[in-house]
This record gives structure tokens, C-alpha cells and sequence, in this order.
């Protein structure tokens, strides 16, 4: 079932894919401000119709909670699909190639299936639940790192909690400290993506939603890695902080984070989005 599950989440997203190569860069992507700095393009929204309709036709019957349709489906099934049909939309509007497609599907309280899709380049991420992580077909795995020191990581600035901008600024300086490099990439799927591939070392960053995480952090797993909330537990799709990697690595994130933020003091200073959360959570 796993595998039926996959093939569809890779269809999905390919087919998510297809349509945004036929915007970038070629059609006009009328962008209408959501939040502040938060857009919604033709882009998106076409590229998720595509999704949800490659979902559907195989499983009419399950939810789907996507980025800009909210939930849809049925109420009586186990399964619930996350879609961002286009992670790293202002890099998309700024013509810069960063940018994805981002698929999973949960049973109940587990991520069972994940793709994410980089058209540009053509790198396709995907796992199954116990069938391990693949980056084109070949299987990956985390990198091997025995710490933080000398470490290469991703984050993503906190451009939907700047309350909290000082606190993430203290924790970057920390990290700063200890790693060899940081990178801030503009579309989190992908991050995470990378990060199971054991191109970065670990991850972090705050306040993402559900459709920016699930995909993500189910390669990371597969690959061999730790996904955890900022205290170090299970919580990530709740609250939308991450911080993952290679196991050391990420256990040291934790620890060099959790010196300026925690989840209730990140709570205190920017509730959580009233977003719906995933049965996976």
C-alpha cells in the first residue's frame, strides 16, 4: 500500500511540476498579497489543481489539506494528503530557480508517503514509510557528522513570526558560531529535502506550516535522521519549528537552540497560525 501511495504522491507532484515550468518565467503570475510578504499566484493555484486532481483520481475518498484550498475530502477515512503545490513562491516570482512541489500522505498518526519535486533541476525526493529515502532513484542517507562544529546547515528566516526576529537572530549567531556555513534558500521542502540527502548537516527554523514540513520530514527520517520541535519532541507539525538532521547534529541543534527559545516562550511571542493541522501530528 506504501508503494501505491508513493507512486501517487510522485505523479502528484510531478504533475504540480509540468505546470509551474509552463509559468516560470514565461506567463504572467498576477501575485495577490495573502500576508505580509506571504503571495498567492496563478502559479499556485494552477499547480495545486493539478495535484489535487492526480490525487483524486486515484483516492476520491481521502482528505486533503493543501496550501490554498485548506482542507477537502471526505471525513471518513484514515489517509490525509498535504500539498504545497509551490514552495518557494517569492523565489519563483523573482525568477530565481529554488522552488518545489512538495507531496505526502499520513495514515492516521503516521507520514506514510513523500515526494518533493524540484522541476528546475530535476531532482526528485521521495520515501515510503520503512522503505527508506531515495533522491533519483538512488538511495540516501544522512550526513555523517559527528557534531555541529564545522557543520553546513540550512534555516529560513522567520518572515511569518517577526516578533520573535530577535530571539532567531541569537539563535543564527550561535549557530554561526559552531557551523562552517549557513544557507537561507527560500523554500523549506527543499531544505529538508537536502538535508536527508546529507547535502546540509542539519535544519532549523520557525513558524513553517504543515504543507512545508510533512513531506520534508519523512525523507529525513527514512534517510536516518532526527526531525523534532524546538523543545526536542514530537510537535513539529503543530507548532511549525523545526529542527532536523543528522542525528548529532541535530541533538546539538536542539541543545544551541534551546538556550534563547523554547516552544512556549516562541508561543508567548507569536501564538501559533490557526491553521489546521494534520492527523499526523
Amino acid at each position: 500500500m506504501n508503494h501505491d501511495l508513493l507512486d501517487v504522491a510522485v505523479a502528484a507532484a510531478r504533475a504540480g511540476g509540468a505546470v509551474l515550468e509552463d509559468f516560470f518565467r514565461k506567463r504572467p503570475l498576477e501575485p495577490e498579497l495573502k500576508s505580509e510578504n506571504d503571495f498567492v499566484t496563478l502559479a499556485d493555484r494552477a499547480a495545486e489543481t493539478a495535484v489535487l486532481a492526480e490525487i483524486r483520481r486515484q483516492y476520491p475518498d481521502h482528505r486533503i489539506l493543501a496550501e490554498e484550498a485548506g482542507w477537502t475530502g471526505g471525513k471518513d477515512t484514515d489517509y490525509s494528503w498535504i500539498v504545497d503545490p509551490l514552495d518557494g513562491t517569492t523565489n519563483f516570482l523573482q525568477g530565481l530557480p529554488v522552488y518545489g512541489v512538495s507531496v505526502a500522505c499520513s495514515q492516521g498518526e503516521e507520514l506514510m508517503a513523500a515526494a518533493v519535486y524540484d522541476p528546475q533541476g530535476g531532482n526528485l525526493f521521495k520515501a515510503t514509510r520503512g522503505g527508506g529515502a531515495y533522491w533519483n532513484e538512488k538511495r540516501m542517507g544522512v550526513s555523517k557528522l559527528p557534531n555541529l562544529h564545522g557543520a553546513f546547515v540550512a534555516t529560513g528566516y522567520p518572515f511569518k513570526a517577526r516578533e520573535a526576529v530577535d530571539l532567531y537572530l541569537d539563535t543564527f549567531r550561535s549557530v554561526f558560531a559552531r557551523a562552517r556555513a549557513i544557507r537561507r534558500c527560500g523554500a523549506a521542502a527543499l531544505d529538508l529535502a537536502y538535508t536527508a540527502a546529507g547535502v546540509y548537516d542539519g535544519f532549523f527554523e520557525f513558524r513553517l506550516s504543515p504543507w512545508d514540513i510533512a513531506a520534508g520530514a519523512l525523507l529525513i527520517e527514512e534517510a536516518g535522521g532526527l526531525v523534532s520541535d524546538l523543545d526536542g519532541g514530537d510537535r513539529y507539525m503543530e507548532g511549525g519549528n523545526v529542527i532536523a538532521g543528522a542525528p548529532n547534529v541535530q541533538q546539538d541543534l536542539v541543545e544551541v537552540v534551546g538556550r534563547h527559545v523554547s516552544e512556549e516562550r516562541l508561543d508567548e511571542l507569536v501564538p501559533r497560525p490557526g491553521v489546521p493541522t494534520t492527523s499526523a501530528c
